[in-house]
């Protein structure tokens, strides 16, 4: 999983007031989770946008104040009309002990179906996977290079190793549309 760092600043109240501030500030409030205690600290939006506006997932490395955090995002909120940042969760990882995240997944490979005509379709973009943090991939690869024409390919398809996938086995994950023209063609032969 590729890492990224960030660096933030105890908050020395906690309340909407002050969260107000922050943000009238440019910065965004944060809580880390996962640690014996819960750290309440502040982040700057700019420096947050590089973690919350990707696909990809990411490990982040947060210097709070000289102490060093890994973790990842837990839970993001933004304001519902003009998607402004409003608070991040953060859990904290640890060695031995496993987290759920949301992988990107990534096609590989290709189809004989869109060769022949056929139209791809990622069905999702993210799938919820659980493991140790070192056992985490930054995307999880799915190989269509046996996908034909009206052919699904579903989460029980995808290889996995040292993480397990959440998903239900049966979702379709991509698929591979026979277009009408083509469905004409195919008809009248």
């Amino acid at each position: 999983m590729k890492s990224i760092n960030l660096s933030g600043s105890l908050r020395g109240n906690v309340g909407k007031s002050d969260a107000n501030q922050l943000r009238a500030e440019g910065k965004i409030p944060c809580v880390l989770y996962g640690n014996e205690s819960q750290t309440h600290f502040w982040a700057y939006a700019y420096d947050l946008k590089t973690v919350l506006y990707t696909p990809e997932t990411f490990k982040v490395q947060i210097d709070i104040d000289g102490a060093k955090h890994e973790a990842i995002v837990q839970e993001a909120q933004f304001h519902p009309l003009n998607e402004a940042i409003l608070h991040v969760d953060f859990l904290a990882l640890s060695a031995n002990k496993e987290v759920r995240v949301e992988l990107p997944l990534e096609f590989v490979g290709s189809s004989p179906g869109v060769r022949a005509g056929g139209k791809f379709t990622a069905r999702v973009r993210k799938i919820k996977v659980k493991g140790l943090p070192s056992n985490l991939p930054s995307s999880v690869q799915v190989d269509i290079s046996n996908l034909e024409l009206g052919k699904v390919v579903r989460v029980k398809d995808i290889p996995v190793a040292n993480y397990k996938i959440l998903d239900a086995p049966n979702n379709p994950v991509a698929a591979v549309t026979i277009p009408r023209a083509l469905k004409g063609q195919m008809a009248g032969n």
